[in-house]
């Protein structure tokens, strides 16, 4: 197969960057491909906004997957039956920007180019990159680009994994393949303190009783960093730091984790004034399977449950597994926390670029966001024009 450019990644990143590098670096649409082992583009960030019962975005109407920041401002105006935008910065209804998506999918048959199916190793050459799928297949590129999130690295308490291996009902909500019905028992647990945990109580909370059990007091905060991560007010400042050990200390200071924005916590603080969720902020110090159900025991007190739902986020290590660790060790640069060392073309290799999580010692704090895909393809796609196949 000969190819131009090879996306690792069929997520929010690897779909936008897609969709630039055909329209805007002039890519010819079958001589890209994005390996992505889902059955469908986006199948993960569908299956886990449906599990927590998001309504809406926390980002604003001009983050999304098309280049023109206002095309789903109109394409809302076209189809308001999808649920429209919220206050505040007008952040677009799940269903309006699923939608959407699929609208620019379906606009560059993005789907025509996507093999379902598995990056196990990558070879990078002076002339390009190989990468050996799951399948025993494989193709080579001339470019390559890592658009790996960081969804398959979930967060598990030990006392949560022994509680599992005893055979209680407990799942991570963001684990592979984990989909979360409307069907769930009349008493549940939700450990996290942060949007998920608040979106699932919210979601689960009506005509059940609802235990959201947070380490730390409720943080409110409308983003998950401030809005001058977006643009030069901050990012001219963090270009300049030299050492890649500063910069991971700049990035960590400026995320607001375990947050939760005003309109999610509204909501919660209303079930839990009207008794439908309880909110104990402490930590789980045992765990134990009833014949009847689940007791967990959280400061003081105990609480018996049918159901702990896990909302307790991704480790913090680098993404993308075997795959990743594989470059490192053919001697791809790292800082010190394990994080790629890039140009500003977030080039790892003159073969590979990165973007999401991968780019953030680059980026800065929101690189794993919608708005860090648009941030990382202002990067790449003027370099990819400049060097694209005659």
């Amino acid at each position: 197969m000969s190819l131009d450019w090879l996306i690792i990644g069929g997520g929010i990143h690897g779909v936008y960057l897609a969709a630039r590098l055909i329209d805007e670096a002039g890519i010819r649409r079958e001589r890209l491909l994005i390996v992505d082992g889902q059955p469908r583009l986006l199948d993960r960030w569908r299956r886990c906004t449906a599990n927590t019962g998001m309504r809406y975005l926390r980002s604003a109407v001009v983050h999304h997957l098309d280049r023109d920041p206002w095309s789903l401002k109109r394409f809302g105006a076209r189809n308001r039956q999808l649920g429209g935008f919220a206050p505040p910065y007008e952040r677009p209804a799940l269903a309006l920007f699923d939608a959407h998506c699929d609208a620019i999918i379906e606009r560059h048959r993005l789907s025509e180019r996507h093999r379902v199916d598995r990056a196990e190793a990558l070879a990078l050459g002076d002339d390009g990159v190989r990468v050996t799928l799951a399948s025993g297949e494989t193709i080579g590129a001339r470019f390559g680009l890592l658009a790996l999130g960081s969804s398959e690295r979930t967060v598990w308490p030990g006392w949560a994994r022994a509680l599992r291996a005893a055979g209680a009902s407990i799942t991570h909500a963001f684990d592979p393949g984990v989909r979360l019905g409307d069907d769930q028992p009349a008493r549940i647990a939700v450990i996290g303190g942060g949007i998920t945990a608040a979106q699932l109580a919210n979601r689960f909370a009506p005509g059940r009783a609802v235990h959201m059990i947070s380490r730390h007091e409720p943080r409110q905060h409308t983003f998950d960093s401030e809005p001058g991560w977006m643009g030069p007010r901050y990012l001219n400042g963090f270009a300049r730091i030299a050492e890649h050990d500063r910069r991971r200390a700049v990035i960590t200071e400026a995320r607001h984790r375990g947050s939760i924005p005003p309109g999610t916590w509204r909501r919660l603080s209303r079930l839990c004034d009207e008794g439908d969720v309880t909110l104990h902020v402490a930590d789980v110090s045992d765990a134990r399977l009833l014949d009847d159900g689940i007791r967990l025991t959280i400061g003081d007190r105990s609480i018996d449950v049918d159901r702990v739902l896990l909302a307790t986020g991704f480790e913090s290590r680098r993404p993308g597994g075997a795959l990743v660790d594989g470059l490192v060790d053919e001697g791809l640069p790292c800082a010190a926390c394990g994080y790629p060392i890039v140009d500003t073309h977030l080039r790892w290799h003159p073969r590979l670029f990165v973007s999401g999580p991968l780019a953030e010692l680059e980026v800065g704090p929101v690189s794993r966001n919608i708005v860090g895909a648009r941030m990382a393809a202002r990067r790449i796609t003027p370099w990819a024009r400049r060097h694209r196949a005659g």
